[in-house]
């Protein structure tokens, strides 16, 4: 059953790109959800309700399924999650942006979607090509993953969890509903409180910047082994011996990201003969070698299920 919903979810999610199967939608719905019932100011004002808004929907769709007594349904129900979970159209768009700009000589504007990318994602300053290898774990091979080993509540554990420690639509969350709406007057009879609300902004800022720190710490952890494995990988499709040294290097080292993991082995296992001045051949090259990363990971999946070792 894994086996069939992973394959109709790569098949399908190339195409059915409207908001309604893409997980931003669900998740600004179920933002506004919790602020609209007033159980919390907001969920990213403690570790603890950081918890809870990552764990509730993972332990609703589990249960939704254990009910589920059909098969046919069950995969079905498994299916549509992992269709919603899979992907990031934003990031192909800006994938292709880039190359379109690329392709019209227009570095400014190449520059302009690479930093735009970086700043989307709260990733460290790194090349666009390398950008691209970690993505593709994040939004597909780390799912696929999760997916197989903890069924549809996996995926959407793990999907929430980096959409968390990405801080999307965190910053436009609470201002959509309040921009504009206070008069001249109103500002001028306010201003004598500028101050005291300047310094709880500040408060509130520091104690959500907190736990966003701690949700990508837990991402971090959640990541170390899955990172190595699929870094194990880039090694069979690229050059393995130029690879497993950075590999062992980097497979006990504790404190090391789990992207700069990812990212050292796969430039090993790629050649880069290209041209400095052509700022398309790295995201080229290292997007090709991640597409044959990710039918590797496809396939020994299968192998696993075919064979029974997993179910």
């Amino acid at each position: 059953m894994s086996l069939i919903s992973l394959l109709i979810a790569l098949a399908a999610e190339r195409y059915l790109s409207s908001p309604i199967w893409q997980f931003k939608s669900f998740y600004s719905r179920y933002l506004n959800l919790i602020k609209q019932t007033n159980l919390v100011d907001s969920p990213w004002q403690s570790i603890v309700t950081l918890f809870a808004f990552i764990i509730v929907p993972v332990l609703i769709s589990y249960l939704l399924l254990d009910m589920v007594e059909n098969s046919v349904l069950h995969l079905v129900l498994s299916t549509l999650i992992l269709i919603v979970c899979f992907g990031c159209v934003k990031t192909r768009e800006c994938y292709k942006n880039y190359l379109m700009s690329a392709f019209r000589g227009e570095t400014t504007t190449c520059e302009l979607h690479h930093s735009q990318l970086l700043n989307d994602k709260q990733l460290s300053q790194m090349g666009f090509g390398q950008m691209l290898i970690w993505l593709n774990y994040r939004y597909f091979i780390a799912i696929m993953i999760f997916f197989v080993l903890f069924g549809a509540p996996g995926a959407l554990f793990y999907r929430l969890l980096t959409t968390v420690a990405e801080r999307t639509d965190y910053d436009n969350a609470e201002e959509s509903e309040e921009a504009g709406e206070e008069s001249t007057s109103e500002i001028l009879a306010n201003k004598d409180d500028e101050t005291f609300d300047n310094e709880n902004e500040t408060k509130d800022d520091n104690e959500s910047d907190f736990v966003f720190s701690q949700a990508q710490l837990w991402l971090s952890w959640v990541d170390w082994l899955p990172v190595r494995l699929v870094a194990f990988g880039y090694m069979f499709v690229g050059h393995f011996s130029k690879a497993l040294p950075m590999w062992l290097e980097s497979v006990f080292e504790f404190n090391k990201a789990p992207h700069q993991v990812l990212i050292d082995v796969a430039e090993k296992s790629e050649d880069f003969m290209v041209d400095k001045d052509d700022c398309t051949a790295e995201p080229c090259l290292l997007v090709r070698l991640a597409k044959r990363t990710s039918l590797l990971c496809l396939a020994v999946i299968a192998s696993l299920i075919v064979t029974g070792v997993i179910q």
